[in-house]
């Protein structure tokens, strides 16, 4: 595969990865990394292959191409292109939770100054060495890497840089419990995802939706929460993103622990947890998930009494009995009794739900 193929292929794999068509994507980059025989081509395709793979959260793969990446970058014998492949090592160990290596990584792409790129990285360097101290408490430290990239983002003019360092302040804030900042940097992030993200990944709207979930929550606001919990959840899901998957799920878990409806949720939980395996086809996984589901729904009574549905799985109106008992209403309708077929009470002036 010559040059001008290898770009074509890149290009095509990039249209495809916009129209969220991520798996098509994928086997299109590897069958450049596999058949092209330029190495400027193969560094550029293996750096799609590890933005794609770290906004899916598969980052032991996307530690594994920047790894390649770092090769093909010595054989090119280029500065710049060193400079980029050191900081996809950096932010591949810092998502796998390896922040001395990280650091270390960011301090080697800050000592190769002078180069272009170099320059246009710094911003980038500076967030994921400041993710790193953060992962290891150095609160000052970290502090300080995030206005550095701050500082870089609003002098080049970097909206995305931005977003994604306001969402670490956001992360920042909620560990040292400053819950008023903690919310404000994520809504920021959220304001430029509305203004300029248009041509951006959903993962940029899903991670500031997420941490504002995690600051609503601290601050009470529980439906607040909620609502931009499962906007996130919605996006991680269509991604792929299994990571986000379960940050979203522990933070469900905490706005019911909050409300204390505890049964509750369990149920979202297991249903969260079912949609996630059944996309997976994760068979066993999903099996077990499917029986407690039913289980919760069977102990909360969450069930028509006379139909046998589940109530909530469908947007049908309900009717509740004076005998606190819930069915559809097209079910008693249906039935012509005036009695609750649960506990045969008579139902008079029922209520609607």
């Amino acid at each position: 595969m010559g040059q001008d193929q290898t770009k074509q292929q890149i290009e095509k794999g990039l249209h495809l990865y916009q129209s969220n068509q991520t798996e098509k994507a994928l086997r299109v980059w590897m069958r450049v990394l596999e058949k092209s025989a330029d190495p400027a081509g193969r560094f550029r395709v293996l750096g799609c292959l590890i933005t794609a793979h770290a906004e899916m959260g598969r980052y032991k793969d996307m530690l594994k191409f920047a790894v390649v990446q770092i090769d093909t970058a010595r054989e090119l014998e280029d500065p710049d292109y060193l400079t980029e492949s050191y900081l996809n090592l950096a932010r591949s160990n810092e998502k796998l939770c390896e922040f001395q290596k990280a650091i270390s990584y960011c301090k080697t792409c800050l000592n190769m100054q002078g180069t272009t790129v170099s320059l246009q990285l710094n911003g980038q360097v500076s967030l994921s060495m400041g993710n790193a101290f953060l992962g290891l408490s150095i609160f000052q430290k970290a502090l300080e890497c995030f206005e550095k990239a701050l500082r870089y983002a609003h002098n080049n003019d970097d909206k995305m840089l931005e977003c994604r360092v306001c969402c670490s302040l956001g992360n920042f804030y909620t560990q040292i419990k400053d819950y008023e900042k903690a919310l404000f940097f994520p809504c920021k992030a959220a304001e430029l995802v509305n203004d300029y993200g248009k041509g951006w990944s959903l993962k940029y709207r899903a991670m500031s939706q997420y941490h504002m979930a995690v600051a609503y929550r601290k601050l009470g606001r529980l439906a607040d929460a909620m609502d931009c919990c499962e906007e996130s959840m919605k996006i991680a899901l269509q991604h792929g993103d299994r990571p986000l998957q379960a940050l979203c799920l522990l933070c469900f878990a905490d706005i019911h622990r909050s409300r204390r409806d505890v049964q509750l949720g369990l149920l979202k939980l297991h249903c969260l947890c079912e949609r996630i395996y059944r996309t997976k086809e994760q068979q066993r996984e999903l099996r077990d998930h499917v029986v407690k589901f039913h289980e919760c729904v069977e102990e909360m009574e969450l069930y028509c009494g006379m139909c046998g549905e589940s109530i909530g799985e469908k947007n049908n109106q309900l009717q509740a009995l004076p005998c606190s008992h819930f069915f559809h209403l097209k079910c008693l309708q249906t039935n012509g009794t005036r009695g609750c077929p649960n506990c045969r009470r008579l139902s008079v002036k029922p209520g609607y739900v």
